[in-house]
């Protein structure tokens, strides 16, 4: 069974940082791509960031130069840095990661976390 369990998020200010990091746990053979989603109030789930293995990073084109996704392979973690954050960055935020279980799962199985919020304070 896998795993797959976010921190770090809370209530912000308008400007300040945050660092989201996601752990994945269990049977696990082998990771591919590791993402981290978003859903607002009222608004569907939307890609914030994804990388590959290899460290190849992708984001959504209205967060570039704010947020950052980054992996460590040997402790099965993906973190985003979020920069300059502002109210309508306020959501829960979900880790996402594609997981081979056994050799064989060739194409692995998408998991997700329970997310975890961010809030603007008034």
């Amino acid at each position: 069974q896998v795993q797959l369990m976010e921190s770090g998020g809370g209530l912000v200010q308008p400007g300040e940082s945050l660092r989201l990091s996601c752990a994945a746990s269990g049977s696990i053979f082998r990771i591919n791509d590791m993402g981290w989603y978003r859903q607002a109030p009222g608004k569907q789930r939307e890609l914030v960031a994804a990388i590959t293995r290899d460290g190849n990073a992708y984001y959504q084109d209205s967060l570039k130069g704010r947020f950052t996704i980054s992996r460590d392979n040997a402790k099965n973690t993906v973190n985003l840095q979020a920069n300059s954050l502002k109210p309508e960055d306020t959501a829960t935020y979900y880790c996402n990661a594609n997981i081979q279980t056994t050799w064989s799962d060739y194409y692995g199985m998408d998991y997700w976390g329970k997310g975890t919020l961010v809030i603007f304070s008034s």
